[in-house]
């Protein structure tokens, strides 16, 4: 790469760690539009009609009051699974586990629910016990089970990724073998439905949906409790700081085994609440959930793990989940390149952001004034990947 070539792709990274919120909302929504475009061509060069295509991922996502349940259906489930990611990414550890979290969650939920529902009265009373320790089953047995990566990561230098992705194998292997062996009660593996009653209802929508306004607010309710914690507690400022700045954390007294332990584990306890809700309000039973912590990890990203930024994240992933199953209901558009479109959008949009964050993580914002002073920046002076206001 020559020099004059390098110096404006160094411009060009330092514009975007600086660009203002607006700016960035104007990035993602030419980006979004980019992807569209460039979607449209290759459908276009496959023999399918883009407008007819682009209509039905609209109307499937939005056009009908089911259609808008799911979508929000959809984008509730990623607000839990996408803030489990945003928590610990920000303390700099990568949690690729959130799935496991979130298997061994449900599954604990299940369980719990069944257990105890014969021992308390139905009806409203029945809701009000089992409700709340079904997600409280769910968050303790998520914490616990992403507490396991994070001491492994203090006190064994254990590299994060790799226990992480083992874990989830584990989860799964554990899962699979306890229904199927103790607790299945059809050919389907999965457990027995929890009472009607221990379900979160809907309030608007119809009782088909799998959908509730409650948990939907609560998701959003989580999203701005997460971003108050990051940016107004004392431990908040240490979980950014340990991410961002480890040898600085650690000179002021910030203890970093602990740190990622707990890190660890309230992003582990997010995601077990989210395996939580998958029983509770989608399911009602006990059975695989779909690779939600997966997705979790690309909203995170895509938020540039944001806490606020994580609530327009999950609703495109939610309108490209719903209308990618409109698109493959209503036309003969192969499953295959429906993914290709989605992965296209995806990228477009978070590629801006990921830059960004990289940006702002090797500083490149402070060159003028490190050249102009002689001196180094301050831990302060460099991007957090993403604390801003969304």
């Amino acid at each position: 790469m020559s020099d004059g070539l390098r110096g404006r792709a160094a411009t060009a990274l330092e514009r975007l760690v600086g660009a203002s919120a607006l700016e960035r909302l104007v990035l993602s929504v030419a980006a979004l539009l980019a992807a569209l475009v460039v979607g449209g061509v290759l459908l276009a060069a496959s023999g399918y009609n883009p407008l007819l295509v682009y209509v039905y991922l609209f109307y499937g996502a939005v056009g009908t009051p089911f259609n808008v349940a799911l979508t929000l259906q959809q984008m509730t489930l990623l607000l839990f699974t996408g803030l489990a990611v945003a928590v610990s990414f920000r303390a700099g550890l990568f949690n690729i586990g959130t799935q496991g979290q979130l298997v061994l969650g449900s599954l604990a939920t299940a369980l719990t629910v069944l257990a105890v529902a014969p021992l308390v009265p139905g009806g409203v009373v029945g809701a009000i016990v089992l409700i709340p320790l079904g997600l409280l089953a769910g968050a303790v047995t998520g914490g616990v089970y992403g507490a396991i990566p994070g001491a492994l990561k203090a006190y064994a230098d254990a590299n994060e990724v790799i226990t992480t992705i083992m874990l989830n194998f584990i989860a799964t292997g554990i899962a699979f073998y306890l229904v199927n062996n103790y607790f299945r009660v059809s050919s389907t593996v999965a457990t027995e439905s929890v009472p009607g009653y221990a379900t979160f209802k809907p309030l608007v929508f119809h009782p088909s949906s799998s959908f509730s306004l409650l948990v939907f607010f609560g998701a959003l309710g989580l999203a701005g409790g997460v971003h108050r914690l990051f940016k107004n507690t004392s431990f908040g400022y240490d979980l950014r700081t340990s991410g961002l700045q480890p040898e600085a954390a650690s000179y002021a007294g910030v203890n970093a085994k602990r740190m990622a332990v707990t890190s660890m584990t309230l992003s582990g306890a997010i995601g077990g609440v989210a395996g939580a809700i998958f029983v509770l309000m989608v399911e009602g039973r006990y059975i695989e959930p779909p690779a939600l912590g997966f997705d979790g990890i690309t909203v995170s990203i895509l938020a540039g793990n944001n806490p606020i930024a994580v609530i327009p994240a999950a609703f495109l992933f939610g309108v490209l989940k719903s209308g990618g199953l409109s698109v493959g209901f209503q036309t003969d558009v192969p499953p295959q390149l429906i993914g290709v479109l989605r992965g296209l959008i995806i990228l477009f949009v978070a590629m801006p952001e990921f830059f960004r964050m990289v940006g702002g993580r090797l500083g490149v914002a402070n060159r003028e004034r490190v050249a102009a002073d002689g001196g180094e920046p301050s831990p302060s002076d460099g991007d957090d990947g993403g604390d801003d206001d969304a």
